[in-house]
């Protein structure tokens, strides 16, 4: 796209509300005019604009539209598209425990989409790997191929499609010191799935891991004489996801996280199940039953989940209480900062064109990707 397009409204810059209009062209931003407001004003005011805040960006997507990440076949074109109508711009398409044949083949199916955005869908970042790297004994609802892992295994993987996060259990032998050199290599390393204590997760930290994948669910929980690995996580964390559906993580768990992890951010962790009726779904090797809201293996563990980016903002503003501007950082920019990536998450001359445009509901209108006006008509 290259002809300029403005949108007016209640604009997030990154030093706050501002009443203007937004303008870009060929698929970045190149102007933001107007002058500050209150948060106040964009809820509350007598002008009922809409509100324009940075893209969705959402590091662990496992599927939605009832396709699977591991199946291939394109399921990754379709994921993106689902969510993307949703306000997701951006994601790392997300990988299950799996034989390594498996894996491979669902890195192949990736390769193109994380090289080209196909027109209406989400920009797909890359990989993240949530195992098999991870503790046998903490797979919740991994399937059980977990094993050792290994810096050139890891790199073969990378040359199919680009890893930019992985998941792995720090107190399993040889994992601390491949933190190390996984992060002089270029890859962001979460610590998750693990029954690791609080001194494995405080090491991992110190060995360079950035943060925690989905906080609080598969790890070593808060005891006050064993702290765990959710204790170091609150204790020394910068960065940490949590995914805020109100099932995976109770809303005061969440707020305790919020005061303790400055730049905690919201993923979905979502599987085929998302934007789909109740019913039957897969996840990697697993099948899984979404029902009540939530998504469920037969024995009753929570498989992912069905959450969409708008829902998580929606929770985080109307059922937490956090102001917008707070939200709108932990549903896309500290995402985008933990990637090191400055043009994206934030609107600001020379950033990517990703933005969402909401009512005073936080209910979508619209939704922009690289430039691109995407058709919600079809919303899942």
């Amino acid at each position: 796209m290259t002809d300029t397009q403005h949108i007016d409204g209640f604009i997030l810059t990154p030093s706050g509300f501002l009443r203007g209009v937004l303008v870009h062209q060929a698929g970045r931003i190149t102007r933001i005019d107007g002058h500050a407001v209150s948060e106040f004003e964009v809820r509350h005011g007598g002008e009922d604009l809409p509100i324009v805040l940075p893209g969705f960006i959402d590091l662990h997507v496992h599927g939605g539209a009832g396709r699977d990440t591991m199946e291939g076949e394109g399921a990754a074109d379709a994921i993106a598209r689902l969510h993307v109508r949703h306000g997701t711009t951006a994601l790392l398409a997300t990988t299950m425990t799996a034989p390594l044949e498996e894996i491979r083949g669902a890195l192949r199916d990736l390769a193109d989409p994380c090289r080209q955005r196909p027109a209406g869908a989400a920009r797909v970042l890359g990989v993240h790997l949530e195992g098999p790297y991870i503790n046998p004994g903490k797979l919740g609802a991994q399937p059980d191929f977990a094993k050792v892992a290994t810096l050139d295994e890891i790199r073969d993987l990378h040359a199919i499609a680009p890893i930019r996060l992985i998941t792995l259990a720090p107190e399993l032998p040889g994992n601390l010191e491949l933190v190390t050199q996984l992060r002089e290599a270029g890859f962001q390393v979460q610590i998750g799935h693990t029954l690791g204590t609080y001194e494995d997760g405080v090491a991992a930290l110190g060995r360079g891991a950035g943060g925690f994948t989905h906080l609080f669910n598969a790890m070593t929980g808060l005891h006050h004489r064993e702290p765990g690995m959710v204790g170091a996580a609150l204790a020394h964390a910068q960065y940490a996801e949590v995914i805020p559906d109100l099932l995976h993580v109770h809303p005061g768990a969440i707020r305790v996280a919020l005061r303790s992890i400055p730049c905690l951010f919201c993923v979905t962790d979502s599987t085929a199940a998302a934007g789909m009726p109740d019913g039957e779904y897969s996840l990697g090797r697993h099948r899984v039953t979404k029902c009540m809201g939530g998504v469920r293996l037969p024995d009753g563990t929570l498989a992912g989940s069905t959450l969409t980016m708008d829902q998580a903002l929606r929770n985080l503003v109307l059922k937490l209480g956090l102001p917008i501007e707070d939200a709108s950082r932990r549903v896309s920019t500290h995402a985008a900062d933990y990637l090191g990536l400055d043009d994206r998450g934030r609107l600001a001359p020379g950033a990517w064109a990703d933005l969402v445009v909401l009512d005073r509901g936080l209910l979508l209108q619209r939704v922009v990707v690289e430039g691109e006006a995407i058709d919600l008509a079809n919303a899942g």
